[in-house]
């Protein structure tokens, strides 16, 4: 490795800036969080560190001069962050004989140590480094890391702070308190912290303290909607409690790039439904949900879409409740919202349609049986999902129930995927056009006058190549 990474105690150290510029404001703000007690030398002082002084005026002391070989003694770490590279070569130079580690910004060469991107977490700090090759991929992986550590950790790490020399004192196998350890801060007492609740996390960590060989461990399960199939749709809290979970059970709909973000070793279990075939009755999956979580595992029941808008993730509940198994629901972006806005087709608009209604396309005995009175009242958008077998019908009973066989209507398949294919016509037109097309499952049918903005705002791009459109003939 080019750079070993360290994480030094500043604390009440003395650190010396050389320069009060804004990139050297960036610098003194990094250091006085980290509580360190710093003297700025510069001939003129930037407003940005003058309002840092007076934010902290204890731990900054300014002087309006120029640096002096002089001024290096007694300090722990200096920053060099001037315009001018005759100062700091002399900055480094000199910091380097008293073998003071030396930051000269923008200037590796002249760097014994450089500044990593952070990410603070207090007292979790996480920091990632190119070393110096390439700042913006710096940045960029910076923010990968923002968007997958919780804010919350830090309050996590002082609650396990908090009870650490208790733990090591009652569970004296390191083995054992390690696994103790794991179930803490990857299950529900974690999840208490994350959802702000300190106290009762404090109150479950007690209780799992004092009954740690009283009683069997208890599971957990995660019903996730995991969004219409890109993953860069999952919620960040989806996705940090598939990686954790002991279990994965998941249907059809949840891609193949989604399954690989769940932990490595975690076992897959799958329990897709299509028609006329289901690999297991939804009873069973309840069930499975239920025996899986009672043997002590985390298991994260993910659906395509959201859990609750056609996903029968109100039944897993009931019988989690009836079973007394604790449970978190994560909402996913459902398949109406997300195909929709990647086919180019807002649901509402104040000039097309003022609201929008979703139903399915056929019902627990396999029929279409739909309110069509009210489904064909106009200035409205209607979101029908399973719809493609019932296309022809679903068609025929609109118009039949008075709306006009010219609705502009649009059929999606695999939609936010790079396999998206969307085919656009009418009430009238689009069950001939779908017939005469290759059209597999899953799919979303979108009909109302909003269909006819897709022209205008199509922009979702995969490889520089627009997803397949098929469109009625003029």
């Amino acid at each position: 490795m080019d750079y070993f990474p360290i994480f030094v105690n500043l604390q009440d150290q003395h650190c010396l800036v050389v320069g009060a510029g804004d990139i050297a404001a960036r610098k003194i703000d990094l250091l006085l969080r980290a509580g360190a007690q710093l003297t700025v030398l510069a001939p003129e002082i930037s407003a940005s560190v003058l309002d840092l002084q007076q934010r902290q005026p204890e731990k900054l002391q300014i002087q309006r001069r120029i640096f002096s070989a002089q001024d290096l003694p007694g300090h722990t770490l200096v920053v060099s962050a001037t315009a001018h590279d005759a100062v700091n070569r002399q900055v480094a130079a000199a910091a380097r004989a008293l073998n003071i580690p030396v930051n000269v910004v923008d200037s590796r060469e002249l760097c014994s140590f450089i500044f990593p991107a952070i990410i603070d977490r207090s007292p979790v700090i996480a920091a990632v480094s190119t070393g110096g090759a390439a700042p913006v991929l710096t940045r960029l992986l910076r923010a990968k890391l923002e968007s997958v550590i919780h804010p919350r950790y830090g309050n996590l790490a002082s609650l396990a702070g908090k009870f650490r020399s208790r733990i090591k004192q009652q569970i004296r196998h390191p083995g054992q308190r390690r696994i103790f350890w794991e179930q803490i801060l990857q299950g529900r007492i974690a999840e208490q912290v994350f959802s702000g609740n300190q106290e009762s996390a404090e109150q479950m960590l007690e209780q799992a303290l004092q009954e740690k060989n009283t009683r069997p461990a208890q599971g957990e399960v995660y019903l996730i909607g995991a969004g219409p199939g890109d993953p860069d749709l999952l919620t960040f809290r989806a996705l940090r409690l598939m990686q954790q979970a002991d279990v994965i059970v998941h249907d059809r709909l949840v891609s193949a790039e989604i399954l690989d973000l769940a932990r490595r070793d975690a076992e897959r279990i799958y329990v897709g439904k299509q028609r006329q075939n289901h690999s297991l009755p939804q009873e069973s999956i309840n069930m499975l949900l239920a025996r899986l979580a009672k043997a002590g595992k985390r298991v994260a029941r993910v659906k395509g879409g959201d859990p609750f808008i056609f996903g029968r993730g109100g039944e897993e509940m009931e019988t989690l409740m009836e079973q007394g198994i604790h449970f978190q629901v994560v909402p996913g972006i459902t398949a109406a919202s997300g195909c929709a806005a990647y086919a180019g087709i807002p649901l509402t608009h104040r000039d097309y349609a003022q609201s929008c209604t979703f139903v399915t396309g056929h019902l627990k005995d396999g029929s279409i049986n739909l309110d069509w009175k009210q489904l064909a009242a106009p200035n409205q958008t209607i979101v029908i999902y399973m719809g493609l077998i019932g296309l022809g019908s679903i068609c025929q009973s609109l118009i039949a129930n008075g709306s006009p066989a010219d609705l502009p209507a649009a059929l999606i398949q695999q939609g936010t995927t790079s396999k998206q294919r969307i085919v656009t016509g009418t009430l009238g037109t689009l069950p001939d056009i779908v017939e005469k097309q290759k059209i597999n499952p899953p799919t979303l049918i979108i009909i109302g006058r909003v269909v006819e903005l897709r022209q205008r705002l199509a922009w979702f791009d995969t490889d520089g190549n627009t997803p397949e459109t098929i469109t009625q003939p003029a």
